[in-house]
């Protein structure tokens, strides 16, 4: 197989030809076919997230078909498409896991971070831990589904049923839950990088009622914000923005520190909370809505060896929608 390695933080990826990996018992042998680059790659790569077990294959939105079987895996056959996301295991045994929150389970694994992803031409993946995917996506548009889509969802939950939504941050997720948010009669508003026209046409043309630069004030009260992008200074702001009783939700697992503000800015039952990973059920009844609403996923391909180009491309703001590296020959 073929891989892009991260060997060391802060430090370009490398091409290496290894062996195909055997699946262990409950896991499958895929195919990969496309995978997402996702902001928490760069997280990873830029060694903003301690720890990673090095040396790495990045990349949690990958799209693979079944090659093998591992030893006890029956959900899927040689042949089927499935998605593997973020969430690569847990415990299962633990009070979160029992309690439907596996998503904070002390012993999860995370897929491109402690466990070999899919920035490479084969990968293997824990079968209760895969999703089917929608069938008329393809498979470039259905990769970036698997962890922008999902958070982007899971955040959408967790700002409760909010008629005016602020999103800080307009990349892979925040295009995709917009979507989402527009289809629940939902009324939008998109924050980009200041000066960013193009994310802010883009934004507009998917339905956002308003698009500004970050460093704008909201032209009206939001209900709730979301905040995709990694910058705790927008924390104070997005508060600023929400109406008393409001809700500003934190959806990147990584952020820059948030500087003091004032009480009054809290004050008026205003609440911040955070998005930490996900859950199985999460991805699939987003998985479901996404097919059902036909979400549009705007993609810009990449070959496996331009992995690097695709997270300086990404690290510098340059990617409208999400990066996808095309990997198998269906993507060609």
């Amino acid at each position: 197989m073929h891989a892009m390695i991260l060997e060391a933080p802060a430090h370009p990826l490398k091409w290496r030809d290894l062996p195909d990996p055997v699946p262990s018992q409950g896991q499958v042998l895929l195919e990969v076919k496309a995978c997402a680059v996702c902001r928490t790659d760069l997280h990873v790569v830029d060694g903003e997230l301690a720890n990673p077990s090095l040396p790495l294959i990045p990349g949690h939105e990958i799209v693979g078909t079944v090659l093998a079987l591992g030893p006890g895996a029956t959900r899927w056959a040689p042949g089927d498409r499935v998605g593997v996301g973020w969430l690569g295991t847990t415990c299962q045994s633990c009070e979160y896991c029992k309690s439907g929150r596996e998503n904070l389970c002390a012993q999860a694994r995370f897929t491109g971070y402690q466990l070999p992803g899919g920035f490479a031409t084969r990968a293997v993946a824990d079968e209760k831990f895969t999703f089917p995917l929608p069938a008329g996506v393809s498979d470039l548009q259905a990769a970036p589904l698997l962890c922008a889509g999902l958070i982007g969802y899971r955040s959408l939950k967790a700002a409760g049923d909010a008629p005016c939504l602020g999103l800080y941050g307009f990349g892979a997720a925040a295009h995709l839950v917009l979507q989402v948010a527009r289809h629940q009669g939902r009324r939008v508003f998109a924050f980009t990088r200041p000066g960013d026209q193009s994310s802010q046409d883009f934004a507009r043309g998917l339905g956002a009622e308003w698009a500004g630069g970050s460093d704008q004030p909201a032209p009206e009260p939001l209900d709730a914000a979301i905040l995709f992008a990694p910058v705790g200074a927008l924390v104070p702001v997005a508060l600023a923005a929400v109406r008393k009783g409001g809700t500003v939700v934190c959806a990147g697992i990584h952020m820059s520190d948030i500087p003091s503000f004032p009480y009054e800015l809290l004050w008026g039952e205003r609440s911040i909370r955070s998005v930490a990973n996900l859950t199985r059920r999460d991805g699939e009844e987003f998985l479901k809505l996404a097919e059902r609403l036909s979400i549009r996923t705007e993609v810009r391909p990449f070959a496996l060896h331009e992995a690097n180009e695709a997270l300086r491309a990404l690290r510098n703001g340059e990617i409208q929608g999400a990066a996808v590296l095309a990997i198998g020959e269906s993507n060609s």
